[in-house]
């Protein structure tokens, strides 16, 4: 029951593009409801969790994203130089994020089982692959209105 509650929220929750605070909490119920956390367990689990995910949004969004913009704004003019200086950039990025992700995993080993870690990177793979159909489909049906 639980799962088709999320789903349906997933997929009716019209202002969740929108509003960024709606997609937190969509995704935090999707995980909780994924993980079966205990109480002690999610009183650990959720201040751990949510210091990660906003750095490596962080990182990803803002750090990544800027440099995301900057090919796509000046691509043609980019010199060899200023093109590996991007690439390299790119990498620190991703190796930070790589980072957090080691230390998320140390810090949730003495949490949960390291079945439930599992399970958190398949809750977060699938709440992803849902949110991206959303937005397709949303997009499409945009693209048939605009048509009309």
């Amino acid at each position: 029951m639980k799962t088709i509650i999320i789903t349906l929220a997933l997929c009716f929750s019209l202002s969740a593009f929108a509003q960024p605070n709606k997609i937190k909490s969509l995704k935090i119920a999707f995980i909780t409801e994924r993980l079966n956390l205990n109480e002690k367990e999610a009183q650990q689990f959720w201040p751990i969790y949510n210091a990660y995910d906003d750095t490596v949004s962080n990182l990803k969004f803002n750090e990544l994203g800027k440099l995301i913009h900057q090919v796509r704004q000046n691509y043609d003019n980019l010199s060899e130089e200023k093109s590996n200086d991007i690439l390299n950039k790119s990498i620190e990025i991703e190796n930070k994020i790589h980072s957090e992700d080691i230390k998320l995993i140390k810090k949730l080993r003495t949490i949960i089982s390291a079945k439930k870690i599992l399970a958190l990177k398949n809750a977060e793979e699938d709440f992803n692959r849902k949110m991206l159909e959303e937005w397709n489909k949303r997009r499409e049906q945009n693209r048939e209105q605009n048509n009309k």
